[in-house]
């Protein structure tokens, strides 16, 4: 395979995994104009397991010994805390200050995978975290919205249980023969799990809902949640973390769009500037330091009639998405 062949399989896994932080940016939007308000773990919960029995029973593998452990780990880091998190910046902050906290991510990845994967930080990728980290300053710090405090530090808190989540997918990788779809799975199952009682205990009862919410809820579970993760997921297994990570500043982004054009959000000419920043630092984090190698992929291991048959899905999922 020649040079040119990797870099261009290289730069089509990015760009299809940066599709994942531009749906997630419509999730603020969806939440704030479609869901019942004041119900962040419900929605977190709404979003995650059904997705995860969904692709469960759609791939019908389980984890078993060891990644028991690991699925439930990923799926708190990942799913069960990160989601919580997200919706409590959702609910309590405008959509393009709530997605936009999540562009530090990267600073939090980076630390992590110093840690857990010995990849030392290079002053390309620290610059590049630190340029993203000004365009959030510029969005969150001049802006002419109120900031409320326990949502800045919800969202920041959900950065960093996102970027310890997906160091750590790379680190423990997935076990011989099971896709990226069983693991998305795994771990909205296992997150979702963990939000349950969360949201009996703290929330009560589930709310009632109207046709509008099942929407919004079907749009978060199918395209936000099953297809994006899988995505995601599968990013994460053929390029290093941190440039996965480099791309949840599109998310942002995306979310002050939307927040813009469609829901009336305006932007001052400073949270213009900050929002191009991070985009420029997003793609300043994907410059390589060294050649491109090949993807790697995990070698077909049959694991039985089910998990072949669950591999026609994804087409379907993607068709989905397109459409």
């Amino acid at each position: 395979m020649t040079t040119a062949t990797r870099s261009t399989g290289y730069a089509g896994t990015l760009a299809l995994t940066a599709l994942t932080p531009i749906v997630w940016g419509s999730t603020y939007a969806v939440t704030t104009e479609f869901l019942p308000p004041d119900r962040p773990l419900f929605t977190a919960l709404m979003r995650a397991l059904p997705a995860g029995v969904l692709l469960l029973a759609l791939t019908r593998v389980l984890p078993h010994g060891k990644w028991l452990g690991r699925a439930a780990v990923l799926g708190v880091l990942n799913i069960g805390a990160f989601f919580p998190l997200l919706f409590l910046a959702a609910y309590r902050l405008p959509g393009g200050v709530a997605g936009v906290l999540g562009a530090v991510a990267p600073m939090f990845a980076l630390g992590f995978a110093a840690v857990l994967l010995a990849e030392a930080a290079t002053r390309r990728t620290v610059i590049a975290g630190v340029v993203g980290v000004l365009g959030v300053s510029l969005v969150v710090l001049r802006g002419t919205v109120e900031l409320d405090l326990l949502g800045v530090l919800a969202g920041l808190a959900g950065a960093a249980s996102m970027g310890a989540g997906t160091v750590l997918t790379k680190k423990w990788g997935r076990p011989d023969g099971v896709g990226p779809l069983a693991m998305t799975g795994w771990q909205l199952t296992a997150g979702g799990l963990f939000i349950v009682p969360l949201a009996l205990l703290i929330e009560g009862a589930p709310p009632a809902l109207d046709g509008q919410a099942v929407g919004g809820y079907l749009y978060l579970g199918i395209i936000g949640t099953a297809l994006a993760y899988w995505l995601w997921v599968r990013g994460i297994s053929r390029v290093s973390a941190t440039s996965v990570s480099f791309l949840g500043l599109l998310s942002p982004v995306s979310a002050a769009v939307i927040g813009w054009i469609a829901l009336g959000q305006a932007l001052t000419a400073l949270q213009i500037v900050g929002l191009g920043i991070a985009l420029a630092a997003t793609v300043f984090g994907q410059i390589p330091t060294k050649p491109v190698e090949a993807e790697r992929v995990t070698p077909a291991v049959p694991v039985g009639d089910a998990e072949r048959d669950a591999k026609p899905v994804v087409p379907e999922l993607v068709s989905v998405a397109r459409s």
